[in-house]
């Protein structure tokens, strides 16, 4: 599919479908859109009135348009009330035209929306994204696609005439959002911590970034004892992932992002049992998706500042080599686990991680991880948790999170809550109290950063959605990439 920029005029733009957004109870037809009305001999409001359209965001009405014009059929979407228009109203309207579109077989569709902000240039990057993310469909382990809606060809922007690179950066961005989609979505005998490693390899060598991969021996080591010790169980040797973008010239910072990436677990010998969904499992690497996602996108659009790109990649599973609810690990700043929970293993590759990348002499690290059930429970399936003892971290990543259009809500990190993670035998247990466990996990977190701004995401909620959610299909949403992206960029 291509998306392209027209300065056609709504009168004169020709192809399938052609899609025009209204304001909530601003639907009178003026100027250019009571011109084609007219032309369209009264079509637009006649179907206002007998559909009761008001202009409602996402909502949609379409017809056909008689034969000999220049257009096939017409689309109205609502875009809500005007004070309320964001980037991600925008997005979110692309995806249901680009939806309504396919559905009415539109090979070309033609797409007028407002510019928001006076900012065109992020006006058709937010729409371009909208309409790409919603049409994706993941049909590599069908026999036959269920959709067989022809595809679109071809979406012009009308409207937005010199806007070609905002367009371009959207391709790129996209292009890593589906990369962090596909790798959540495949099952664990596809994506396994050899082909997180080779996917990696790849990014490297498409967009230029320097990659190491670190084996077995080497993180011996280096005495990252709690990775190794959750990987220790599988017939899967572990992969720790290092990707490093390197502008030209000097950088103006340097970044990094640790992704957790645990391509299925099991629970250990904590296994997770009927109806604790053992079964989506494959989705515990979406940190580690997300990661790679944003080193493809940032590997494209090549910004003046340094982005290393981290992952403790391994399988958590259950064999006679496999650590047991009571063992002592020693991560690789020398603090010392208990584990109580073989089930709470995310944190334990990601404290080895942690230690390596601040090591790197980074300005800020940013982790994200499908951690905890809890925080599912504390902010649904939308919210990531966002959890930092710095504020202008913490800043930084909502204002990113607000620009691309994905939700994250700052939790507390309470100090006192760390005595439910102390142990009589080591300097701490890998699990805390049932309640507030969100926040004793990313407690458990800050005890492997001493000095670096750190900010950790929980992701478990918005990694994955089981319906239609905007320009989200069922499935995988790559959730993390367009946030970790705008951060960098910002």
């Amino acid at each position: 599919m291509t998306i392209q920029l027209s300065d056609k005029a709504l009168l004169d733009w020709s192809g399938d479908t052609l899609a025009i957004a209204l304001f909530e109870d601003a639907v009178e037809l003026t100027g250019e859109l009571a011109a084609l009305d007219e032309k369209f001999a009264g079509i637009f409001k006649e179907l206002i009135a007998e559909e009761e359209f008001t202009g409602k965001v996402n909502s949609t009405i379409f017809t056909r348009v008689g034969a000999g014009n220049n257009v096939r059929k017409l689309i109205l979407v609502g875009l809500g009330k005007p004070d309320a228009l964001k980037l991600e109203t925008l997005r979110r309207v692309a995806a249901t035209v680009a939806r309504t579109a396919k559905k009415q077989k539109t090979k070309t569709l033609g797409i007028s929306l407002p510019v928001f902000n006076n900012d065109p240039a992020a006006t058709a990057q937010a729409i371009a994204e909208g309409a790409q993310l919603a049409l994706y469909q993941d049909t590599r382990f069908k026999s036959e696609p269920e959709d067989k809606s022809p595809n679109i060809e071809t979406i012009d922007l009308l409207g937005l005439t010199g806007q070609e690179a905002a367009i371009t950066r959207a391709n790129q961005i996209v292009s890593g959002v589906i990369l962090a989609r596909q790798l959540v979505a495949a099952p664990a005998n596809a994506v396994t911590p050899i082909t997180m490693a080779e996917t990696a390899i790849a990014i490297a060598k498409d967009h230029g970034l320097e990659i190491q991969v670190l084996e077995k021996e080497e993180c011996e080591k280096l005495g990252m004892g709690a990775f190794l010790g959750v990987a220790q169980a599988s017939d899967l040797p572990p992969k720790f992932i290092h990707l490093i973008y390197k502008p030209e010239g000097t950088p103006k910072r340097k970044l990094a992002i640790v992704g957790k990436g645990l391509t299925f677990d099991s629970g250990g010998l904590n296994i997770k049992g009927a109806g604790s969904g053992i079964e989506t499992m494959k989705i515990d690497m979406g940190g580690a998706a997300a990661t790679l996602g944003a080193a493809k996108a940032i590997g494209q659009l090549k910004p003046d500042v340094e982005v290393h790109f981290i992952s403790a990649v391994t399988e958590n599973m259950i064999s006679g080599r496999a650590m047991r609810p009571g063992d002592i690990l020693t991560a690789s700043n020398g603090k010392t686990i208990e584990v109580n929970n073989t089930d709470a293993e995310g944190r334990l590759t990601l404290a080895d991680a942690l230690v390596y990348t601040e090591k790197l002499g980074v300005d800020a690290i940013v982790d994200l991880a499908t951690l905890t059930g809890a925080c599912v429970v504390a902010l649904g399936d939308d919210i990531a948790g966002l959890f930092t003892p710095d504020d202008a971290v913490a800043s930084q990543l909502q204002t990113a999170s607000e620009a691309a259009g994905e939700k994250i809500w700052r939790m507390p990190m309470e100090d006192k809550y760390f005595d439910g993670l102390k142990s009589g035998i080591a300097d701490m247990k890998n699990t805390g109290p049932r309640y507030g466990g969100s926040i004793t996990a990313a407690l458990f977190l800050k005890q492997f950063v001493k000095d670096t701004p750190w900010a950790h995401l929980d992701i478990a909620g918005p990694v994955w959605t089981d319906k239609e959610n905007g320009y989200n299909g069922a499935g995988a949403t790559g959730f993390g990439v367009r946030t970790l992206v705008s951060w960098v960029l910002s």
